[in-house]
């Protein structure tokens, strides 16, 4: 049940799935189409700096110098995302950060990597439902290319996710996962 008084976007972060009787499907579009106008001005620039105060706006949080972006990046909605510092986003990247998503401190994240922090029912009469699930990528995490992260899922910190995994549970803290699904490969 949504709270009448909460933002399509507070229904989202506080993890409740959304409907398509929910009043807030216009200011959804309407901010990801916002995004998208942002994303266009980052996605043409070989400025670092600027990149980053765009990366700013489209989050509506500070974004520290030591990030480094390689366009093009892709993101449906920005503000339930933070990004820690020294934290790197290789080319052609796609966040759908609905749902929430926290990239913590010294993060590589390679190209074409997708974190989809929301999605939708399986029964074809509610597939229009947007369900929500925060991603949380902790400390020196290395994601590798191709790799896609479902919603709610945590990876540990120092944990690796080999190139071309489909992560749909949590990875632990020191070790390296792979495969589709994504399975324990080994300790670090």
């Amino acid at each position: 049940m949504n709270n009448s008084d909460n933002s399509i976007f507070d229904d989202l972060n506080n993890g409740q799935n959304i409907t398509a009787a929910h009043g807030g499907w216009g200011e959804l579009r309407k901010s990801s189409y916002a995004t998208i106008g942002l994303l266009q001005q980052l996605n043409s620039s070989a400025d670092p700096a600027f990149m980053v105060e765009i990366l700013g706006q489209i989050t509506g949080k500070k974004i520290d110098q030591t990030v480094a972006v390689f366009p093009p990046l892709y993101i449906n909605y920005g503000k339930h995302l933070s990004i820690g510092k020294n934290v790197f986003i290789n080319f052609d990247c796609t966040f759908l950060t609905l749902g929430g998503i926290v990239i913590e401190d010294n993060v590589l994240i390679g190209p074409k990597v997708s974190l989809l922090s929301e999605g939708h029912p399986l029964a074809p009469a509610e597939r229009a439902c947007l369900v929500p699930g925060k991603i949380h990528i902790k400390k020196n995490a290395w994601i590798g290319a191709n790799a896609i992260i479902l919603p709610g899922v945590t990876i540990g910190e120092n944990a690796v996710v080999a190139a071309g995994a489909v992560v749909s549970k949590n990875v632990e803290d020191n070790t390296v996962v792979g495969g589709v699904p994504a399975r324990f490969l080994k300790q670090i």
